[in-house]
């Protein structure tokens, strides 16, 4: 299996340009498989602070060919030069897909380390490229052991109890500003998605009871229907601004705040305003953190706060990764190298069949032609057995591919991917067929 990943990440690249990258990200897997290109399967990871695509190739060689066809279709969708698009994207490829990807499901690579959100985010990848059909067979067994390292990661450290997010970060730097107590305040949270219904839970949790609920698409009848709180409307929403203790932005439309709008909302003297903006593409300009009484809260605020985890759970969580990735590309290898086995085993016993049939067609079904045909069978089986024994080694040392390229110069043999692979061939209508593949006490080879 052949695997390559873009990754462009807050690590590297700023939120701004991270979003500008993830424009039409639902669309890169489809349009780069459907356009001919040497990609079998594509799924995108698309988060507030992470734009990855990852991708299984035919063959090792197309690494180049695909990523340059993911640069230009990612130039295409967000109007990026594809230059600054090709410099945006760290470009893994082998061990280091699966190692980056087990990594980020864990959370160890989250602005916010352990973090819980990222867990989710990366099932819900896979799901959508299975709903759109962009997910192959290899990239599906990926995800997936992405998905069980970070419950693993979560069980054995202490960084799946302790419940960060960035949405926790947030709101813990908003108590350190406004004070300790949500009992009293008035929240309005901008935008119906997935933050802002982690928002509204830890909102409640730390007892906030009035939360008001503002959508441009006009969800949030919707929204609060299910988890309580008041809808807003274009027309309400002023008023809430003016009274408003703390105001979250989750959405990331289209339709931001700025510091005039605020300013005309907002008497003077101003009550105290402390506003977390939590979208990739921003619900407030950066000129209302220059108002007088206003505290802006950014993502890059909450980066900055994230708390530095025990050095042990940290520790262990990589090894953990680590294990991980490299279990999983033995897997991979055996899968390759099972495949060929079969190959040859099938070859191998295709010459015997037509081999045996000679004899039957001379000799007819005698008991001298069913010694004949153990006999042969006992002798291929040995034949194999070196061949099979070798084949694994050279599996277990990264080295199957010379297996696979001696089969196909010695035999002619092209293995099929491990998914198609198929037993032995059966025989002809004897009735020593059924059992002429073994004898009664001796293992199958």
């Amino acid at each position: 299996m052949n695997l390559l990943s873009l990754v462009a990440t807050h690590t590297d690249v700023d939120l701004e340009t991270i979003a500008r990258l993830s424009a039409g990200s639902s669309e890169v897997g489809t349009s780069v498989i459907d356009d001919g290109h040497p990609i079998s399967g594509a799924v995108v990871l698309s988060t507030c602070n992470r734009y990855e695509i990852y991708c299984e190739l035919p063959s090792e060689g197309d690494a180049g060919t695909a990523q340059t066809a993911l640069v230009r279709q990612i130039s295409h969708n967000s109007g990026i030069d594809p230059h600054l698009v090709e410099q945006s994207f760290a470009v893994n490829t082998g061990v280091d897909v699966s190692r980056h990807l087990f990594s980020v499901g864990s959370g160890l690579d989250s602005a916010v380390v352990g973090e819980r959100e990222i867990a989710g985010q990366v099932r819900r990848a896979l799901i959508e490229a299975q709903e759109t059909g962009t997910a192959s067979g290899g990239l599906t067994r990926l995800f997936q052991t992405a998905s069980k390292t970070a419950k693993d990661v979560g069980s054995r450290t202490g960084l799946g109890q302790q419940g960060l997010s960035i949405v926790t970060v947030a709101l813990e730097l908003a108590a350190d500003l406004g004070g300790a107590d949500w009992s009293g305040r008035n929240v309005v949270i901008i935008g119906t998605g997935a933050y802002a219904g982690a928002t509204m839970s830890l909102l409640r949790e730390h007892g906030c009871s009035n939360i008001s609920v503002f959508s441009s698409s006009g969800r949030a009848e919707s929204f609060v229907a299910s988890r309580g709180g008041t809808a807003l409307d274009r027309d309400s929403l002023p008023a809430a601004l003016a009274g408003a203790d703390v105001v979250i932005g989750c959405s990331g439309g289209s339709n931001r705040i700025t510091a005039d709008d605020l300013s005309r909302v907002r008497s003077a003297p101003a009550k105290p305003l402390i506003m977390i903006d939590l979208a990739l593409t921003h619900d407030f300009d950066a000129g209302v953190g220059d108002l007088e009484g206003v505290e802006l809260i950014t993502l890059e605020s909450v980066r900055l706060a994230a708390p530095q985890e025990q050095a042990d759970s940290l520790t262990t969580a990589h090894e953990i990764v680590a294990d991980a990735a490299e279990s999983f590309e033995s897997q991979q290898k055996s899968r390759t190298v099972d495949a060929a086995i079969v190959a040859l085993r099938k070859h191998t016993h295709n010459v015997l069949d037509v081999e045996l049939e000679r004899v039957r067609a001379q000799h007819g079904c005698t008991a001298a032609a069913e010694e004949v045909e153990f006999a042969l069978r006992r002798m291929v089986k040995q034949l194999l057995h070196i061949p099979t024994v070798r084949g694994r080694q050279l599996a277990a040392d990264g080295e199957q591919d010379t297996y696979i390229a001696a089969l196909e110069a010695l035999y002619g043999i092209e293995v099929a991917e491990p998914s198609a692979a198929a037993g032995t061939a059966s025989g002809a209508s004897c009735p020593v067929h059924g059992q002429h593949d073994q004898q009664p006490g001796e293992e199958s080879a």
